[in-house]
Order: structure tokens, then sequence, then C-alpha cells
């Protein structure tokens, strides 16, 4: 399966992190098939002076998005990210991070897009196309 990823960090040594980020994705998930630019952003959501860092990539893999999402997780708290995004009254409350990985999309071996609607995760990922740092990269690799 080919899925998409977005990873952003905003606060530490951002590019280094992302760098290390995509070394453990190789590492215990799959290749990494292609890879953006660096692109810069303010954060999104959320008022802060830390400007993020945002890259996407595509990587193979035969996990479940399930099983990809716990994977990214473990590397964003390998990474010292110690909480998610919070949701109050139904919103979502962002903050500073040190990193940031997002499932965006996933495809089959066919090359249908995946659609996944469960408490922990939805394919393709619902806000995307709203989030410049997201879209710019991955049109620049899809």
């Amino acid at each position: 399966m080919r899925y998409y990823l977005s990873l952003g960090s905003n606060i530490g040594e951002r590019e280094q992190t992302l760098r290390t980020a995509l070394h453990q994705i190789e590492q215990l998930i799959g290749p990494v098939r292609r890879c953006s630019s660096l692109f810069y952003s303010a954060p999104w959501g959320f008022e802060s002076e830390h400007e993020f860092c945002n890259l996407c990539c595509s990587v193979e893999t035969d996990m479940t998005p399930l099983d990809l999402l716990a994977t990214t997780q473990s590397i964003e708290h390998a990474l010292g990210r110690t909480h998610k995004s919070q949701i109050t009254d139904n919103k979502p409350v962002y903050s500073d991070r040190t990193i940031d990985i997002d499932i965006i999309q996933a495809f089959d071996p066919q090359g249908q897009e995946i659609i996944c609607s469960t408490p922990q995760l939805t394919l393709p990922h619902p806000l995307w196309q709203q989030r410049d740092f997201v879209r710019l990269p991955l049109e620049e690799i899809k």
C-alpha cells in the first residue's frame, strides 16, 4: 500500500527532527518513495511565535491504516511529542509540538483510494485540502 504522510515541527531543531522522523519511517514502516521540499508556515488553528517546518512523503508498506497510525504515534513519542491535540467543545485545540505526523491518504496496490472512518483515524484526512502546508508539498510529490 502507498501512504502519503504530512510531517511538521515547530519547536526544537525542526529540520533535524524531520530528518530523524523520515529515517524512523524508513526503519519502522517501509521505504520512503518520494519526499517534498521543506515548507515553512505559520501555525494553523492556534497562535504561536514558532513557525512550522513541514514536508510530505510517500511510503510503501503492508501495514494497515491503524497499524501505521500506531507506528507514527510511536515515532512522535520517541521524538519528544508528549501529547496529541485535545478536543474541547467538539473542536481540536492545537499547540506547539516537536513533531506531528499525519496520514493524509492511502491507496491499495491497484491504486484505489482507501476510505477509513474510525474514532482513531479518518482517511483521507478531512482537512488536508484546507491546509497549504499539506496541499502544496503533496502536489509536489504526486
